[in-house]
């Protein structure tokens, strides 16, 4: 890009980080500094407001960047992607929603700990869902560094460096200052934003083929390099066994990775009632809905007009097939109409990494505060302490997510995700689930159920050929990979379920028949609810 075009981009980053900054302000005036202002921004959003945000915190840069450029290098295989991540809210929408904001009052722990020993509970809840948060917080990281690197024509260490230090340090401003209330309004306008370009790189695309999506696939197919395979399933998990169980795996992280993820459950107590709970997510699955669809169009949209070789040669993971796209579309490299539509591009989707790392970072400052710290000091902390502790730790796991995300840099953002719920499928969900429904469920069955889910799917991570032994790898010069698969969710999944199972019946514990009755009534009805 020209440095006229550069500066152009630049300046659209530059609005939106200053709106967002001054949403931030605006609320961090106009708060009492409660827990329950600075966690679920006084419960006071709308169906309709918290089902854009929740969208918002969902439509991160693992769909816009990640998911269209893995179908762009892949074709059908990457399509897969966008299906796991829609299906997935069948199950919050059924399941979790209503349930959830009716037990709990700020996080996951919340919920669980209900008709069980406290302390325990909380300590291993929280832990999982940092650690969830964490790998999350780490694509959108890398997110950032592909496409502010792209944008300054510069694939430098230092220029990828300085994007990730940057965006950690906006999403600890936000989330330290202005709490919940902020974070929505962000999620709320990057909601709009996101949905605005979609529909107008999709509508271009469409149009640049005259409305025919058969000629488009076939053009994708034609110029991909293998020919009708790349609208077949099997170019990145076809062959042997092995990529077969992997597409299994991932597709059982993405399903029900959703209903166990920290931020996503968080968004259900910012509405004052369960009906309205459940209403968000119906908003959201509308919008995400046909968010997803439209990522397919850009997908094969970008494979079709921009081919597969050139966004491999700017990304090596398909992070930048988007904004390339949309320079095409808009007359090409070095033309205005193509540098003012990729400067579009990039904001938003700079808007997008930014809206999702502050509500992740809002989410698991929330499980340090609220269940980490709350149940190590033995007693339960004062609000306003307790508040002072998250803004505390929101610096902290910036830090963290900074410093894992340079590590990074050369992995697919969607796939990272991938691994994010496969952590939150493994550890949160079997607990969520059996607390909710399983009468006999004792403590030591929420412990090991959290651990016997967390701790496999992050050793399997470790010895898997994400870490080492393949030039993809974190550590390409080293190999200790012992797991073959990429997604430990095929295996992580059921010993999460597994060892919930084995502690409850193993347990001396009696399970506390008065305290499952009142969970049940309050979970149904929502009497006695927050």
């Amino acid at each position: 890009m020209s440095t006229e075009h550069q500066t152009l981009a630049l300046i659209l980053f530059s609005v939106f980080i200053a709106v967002t900054l001054g949403i931030t302000t605006w609320v961090s005036r106009n708060r009492h500094g409660s827990a329950e202002e600075f966690y679920a921004g006084g419960r006071l959003f709308s169906p309709m407001e918290n089902g854009f945000a929740i969208a918002g915190d969902y439509m991160s840069a693992a769909s816009f960047l990640g998911i269209s450029g893995l179908i762009a290098l892949f074709g059908y295989d990457g399509l897969l992607y966008s299906v796991g991540f829609l299906v997935a809210w069948l199950v919050v929408l059924f399941l979790v929603a209503e349930l959830v904001r009716n037990c709990g009052r700020f996080t996951l722990a919340d919920v669980v700990a209900a008709r069980m020993s406290e302390r325990p509970v909380r300590i291993a809840a929280g832990t999982s869902s940092v650690v969830v948060s964490v790998l999350y917080l780490i694509a959108q990281m890398v997110g950032a560094a592909s496409l502010v690197g792209l944008l300054l024509g510069s694939s430098s260490a230092t220029a990828r460096t300085l994007a990730v230090v940057g965006v950690g340090a906006l999403m600890v401003v936000y989330v330290s200052f202005g709490g919940m209330r902020a974070t929505t309004w962000i999620q709320i306008v990057k909601a709009v934003l996101l949905m605005g370009g979609a529909i107008t790189l999709t509508v271009l695309v469409l149009l640049r083929f005259h409305g025919n999506f058969d000629q488009l696939l076939t053009t994708a197919a034609d110029r991909s390099g293998h020919g009708r395979g790349f609208l077949a399933p099997g170019l990145k998990y076809g062959g042997d066994w092995t990529a077969r169980f992997d597409f299994m795996s991932l597709g059982l992280a993405l399903v029900l990775g959703t209903a166990g993820l920290p931020h996503i459950l968080s968004r259900f107590y910012t509405v004052p009632t369960a009906r309205a709970a459940r209403r968000s997510v119906v908003w959201a699955i509308a919008l995400i809905g046909g968010f997803y669809l439209m990522t397919i169009v850009l997908g094969f949209g970008a494979a079709a007009l921009v081919g597969p070789d050139q966004v491999r040669a700017s990304n090596a993971s398909g992070n930048t097939a988007v904004p390339l796209l949309a320079a095409f579309l808009g007359g090409g490299a070095g033309s205005t109409g193509g540098a003012v539509l990729f400067a579009f591009v990039a904001a938003i989707a700079f808007a997008t990494i930014l809206a999702v790392v502050a509500g992740i970072t809002l989410a698991s400052s929330a499980s340090v505060a609220h269940d980490l710290y709350a149940s190590l000091k033995r007693r339960h902390a004062r609000q306003r302490s307790e508040v002072a502790v998250a803004r505390v730790a929101a610096v902290g796991i910036g830090a963290v997510a900074i410093a894992l995300g340079l590590l990074a840099q050369n992995l697919n953002v969607a796939f990272l995700v991938g691994l994010a719920f496969a952590v939150a499928a493994s550890a949160n969900l079997p607990v969520l689930l059996y607390s909710l429904f399983w009468r006999d469920f004792t403590t030591r069955g929420a412990v090991w159920s959290v651990y016997g889910g967390l701790v496999p799917a992050v050793l399997l991570v470790l010895v898997s050929p994400v870490v080492s032994g393949s030039p993809e790898s974190l550590f390409p010069g080293v190999d200790f990979q012992y797991f073959p698969l990429q997604n430990p969710g095929i295996v992580s999944i059921p010993l999460g379920f597994l060892a919930g199972w084995l502690g409850t019946v193993t347990s001396g514990e009696e399970p506390d028949e008065a305290k499952h009755a009142e969970t049940e009534v309050r979970s149904l009805t929502g009497a006695g609810a927050v």
